[in-house]
């Protein structure tokens, strides 16, 4: 990476699926290349190749994450990473019109980079390590909003002609509820199974239970009593049982997932850092650690991780008109992943949960006061990460006492 005082050349990088436009300009200005290259590995040869002799180049792109930003970070240009909706505020100053080509938003990303640049955070290559975690984190999530869609559609169908399932059965994340379909495929073939069998089912997947299974029993004793017609069961059977066994195929895969982000955790340089951290537990940690980890240099300050991670609200402030909103423009999945461990974190550390019943108590929503807590809870990763040092409740007990905290008078209370 190069200073901002040493970079020569601007270039923007509009990309897209099969190819992408380049377009460079120099400090004046004027465009002194534009190209479009195919996204194959003739296509990268050509963008180096083009590109050697404007350097030291910096490239605008709209995105910060993927295939593109890792061929871009492979050479010697700096990458800066600009927002969407930026982007189209700067094409609008280029180009008041409203016209829009590929051309013109590389052209408008390569100057909006000459003039504002210089106030724009450069694009740090993680470790890979941090980038193998990231991306298995981010993928797993994936796969399992993918299984969510399989189960809502295994449920639908279920409704539709198999009640009985339904109503024996509460959790259908679960492999053994599955089973049950693959196992029983319709009603009559519950029935006609008999007691036997389903009480061999129930002791194999470890469902048997004294004050459920004699309710479970008499469920699947009068499964066929209520049932759709014969046409409708014959062709929904075959849907269930489809999706059971992808669900079943998919449950594979998760646990082949998180088996290498664990291999990969216990490995990281910071994993006792955001290990120690309560209620994150084996799914979160990771996360968490893959999006904020890396290096205490990631984030300039604790105010430009919160932005980044979106609990840090956006002020408006006009005339007499001041307020607040929630921050749209963010890295989702930290958003998102931070939304999850707050919320667990309140059911493990007492002073979590203090500060969110007292933002609750203000009127906040739900949702606002896990914002809230998330806030302070990216203050203290922050400072974590200055230290390298695993959070301590002591240690951060004895800070909320020097600092006169009122979380702490609210905490001594409640221990009362």
């Amino acid at each position: 990476m190069k200073t901002w005082l040493e970079i020569a050349y601007f270039a923007g990088f509009d990309w897209a699926r099969d190819h992408h436009d380049v377009v460079i300009v120099d400090r004046q200005g004027k465009i002194v290349e534009q190209f479009r290259l195919d996204h194959s590995q003739e296509g990268w040869g050509q963008w180096r190749k083009k590109t050697a002799s404007f350097a030291p180049l910096a490239v605008a792109i709209e995105t910060s994450f993927g295939g593109v930003v890792d061929q871009l970070l492979r050479g010697e240009a700096t990458v800066y990473p600009v927002n969407p909706k930026s982007a189209q505020r700067y094409r609008d100053r280029k180009v008041p019109s409203g016209s829009k080509t590929d051309f013109l938003d590389a052209w408008s990303l390569a100057d909006a980079l000459r003039i504002d640049g210089h106030g724009w955070k450069a694009l740090v290559p993680t470790d890979p390590l941090t980038s193998q975690l990231q991306i298995l984190c981010r993928d797993e999530v994936h796969l399992i909003g993918q299984r969510t869609l399989f189960v809502n559609q295994l449920q639908q169908a279920l409704l539709e002609y198999y009640p009985a399932a339904m109503e024996a059965f509460e959790d259908w994340t679960m492999a053994s509820t599955w089973e049950f379909i693959i196992e029983f495929p319709t009603p009559r073939a519950l029935v006609k199974a008999g007691k036997r069998r389903w009480e061999k089912f129930l002791h194999v997947h470890k469902l048997w239970r004294t004050e459920t299974a004699e309710k479970r029993m008499g469920i699947f004793a009068r499964a066929d009593q209520f049932s759709s017609s014969a046409a409708l069961t014959a062709a929904k059977s075959v849907l269930a049982v489809s999706l059971a066994k992808m669900l079943r195929t998919l449950q594979q895969q998760l646990d082949v997932y998180h088996a290498q982000i664990e291999a990969l955790f216990a490995q990281h340089p910071d994993h006792d850092l955001f290990g120690s951290l309560p209620g994150a537990g084996s799914f979160l940690a990771p996360r968490l650690l893959s999006e904020i980890g890396g290096g205490p240099d990631r984030f300039e300050s604790a105010q430009h991780l919160q932005a980044i991670a979106g609990t840090a609200p956006v002020s408006y402030q006009s005339g007499q008109i001041d307020k607040v909103r929630i921050r749209h423009h963010c890295d989702k999945f930290l958003r998102y992943t931070v939304h999850l461990w707050s919320d667990c974190s309140r059911k493990k550390c007492l002073w979590a949960q203090v500060y969110y019943q007292k933002k609750r108590e203000e009127g906040k929503s739900h949702a606002c006061a896990l914002r809230c807590l998330g806030q302070r809870w990216l203050k203290i990763i922050w400072k974590m990460l200055q230290t390298h040092v695993p959070y301590d409740p002591e240690l951060h007990a004895k800070n909320q006492q020097l600092h006169g905290s009122w979380v702490l008078s609210l905490q001594t209370k409640t221990v009362q």
